[in-house]
């Protein structure tokens, strides 16, 4: 009886999360002629990697197989980014988060496909630049359309460091029996 019971619990997983899945999607669209995935992205405030993510098996990582008429979903409950900027010629990731006055630890973190020197936003991409995490965690990562050119921006120092001093290094004592293990190794 006990072994039926967990055959049938994992025969109807799959369809329990394609369930779940959809309840939680709080926004869609259908798609239309000529639709792409940043014309949509720009379109209902909601960023190319959120699109991506939510969509994660039916939209493949190029965006070449949509569908007029099909549904995808825009947002999910608690994981929906409606704060967003379209990039533009010559932006850089300093310029983006200055004009939305948020950090690049939460840019980053909301749009997870730009690499660490950003040096790989494109033209027409949609950005959350919501001043908080928002953006849902995804394994799909969108890839820009082949069409695109990737603008890569010159990154300058916005300042030099000030004089250098040596950090005191520790000394072990004899004493160090209360102290964490390996404290004394800085």
């Amino acid at each position: 009886m006990f072994a039926r019971s967990v055959v049938a619990a994992l025969v109807a997983a799959p369809f329990v999360a394609q369930v779940a899945f959809a309840a939680s999607c709080t926004r869609q669209y259908t798609v239309k002629e000529g639709d792409w995935c940043d014309t949509i992205s720009a379109a209902n405030n909601v960023s190319t990697y959120q699109l991506a993510a939510v969509n994660s098996g039916t939209i493949d990582s190029t965006c070449n197989n949509l569908q007029v008429g099909q549904q995808i979903c825009l947002g999910t409950e608690g994981e929906d980014c409606k704060t967003t900027h379209v990039v533009s010629a010559d932006e850089t990731c300093d310029g983006i988060t200055g004009t939305y006055n948020i950090n690049a630890t939460v840019l980053y973190g909301n749009n997870p496909q730009i690499d660490s020197g950003c040096n790989n936003l494109y033209i027409g991409e949609v950005l959350c630049v919501a001043n908080s995490i928002a953006a849902p965690v995804g394994s799909a990562i969108p890839v820009p359309p082949s069409s695109v050119t990737l603008v890569a921006a010159t990154i300058t120092p916005s300042a030099t460091p000030s004089s250098t001093s040596a950090a005191p290094s520790a000394t072990p004592t004899d004493d160090d029996e209360e102290d964490l293990p390996w404290c004394d190794e800085l």
